[in-house]
C-alpha cells in the first residue's frame, strides 16, 4: 500500500501539520487505526504534562463530624455526610 503525505489540523492549537508517508507506514505497522489529532509540538507538550488544564472548582461545606468549614473538590449532593480532610482521614484510618 502506498502512502502520501497528508495535511491535518491540530485539535489543540488549530495549526496545520504534515502526517508524512513514513509516519503513516509506522502507524499501520503498529496497528494504529486513527490519525494523530495533535501536532508534534502539542503531543510533546502533552507528554511532558505541560498542557493547560482547567482550574478545579472547590465547594464550601460544613464538616458533618466536627462542624468546621472546609472546601471540597466536588459538589455535595446532600444525601451523604461530607467531612473535612482531617475527619475524613480519621474515618479512613478506623477501617
Amino acid at each position: 500500500m502506498e502512502f502520501a503525505d497528508k495535511t491535518l489540523t491540530c485539535r489543540e492549537c488549530s495549526a496545520e501539520f504534515t502526517f508524512t508517508a513514513g509516519e503513516q507506514e509506522f502507524f499501520q505497522s503498529r496497528g494504529l487505526l486513527n490519525e494523530p489529532g495533535r501536532c508534534p509540538a502539542c503531543r510533546s507538550a502533552r507528554r511532558r504534562g505541560s498542557a493547560p488544564r482547567a482550574e478545579r472548582e472547590y465547594y464550601d461545606i460544613v464538616c458533618d463530624s466536627c462542624g468546621q468549614e472546609a472546601k471540597v473538590p466536588f459538589q455535595p449532593r446532600g444525601d451523604r455526610p461530607v467531612y473535612c480532610n482531617d475527619c475524613f482521614a480519621k474515618m479512613k484510618d478506623q477501617r
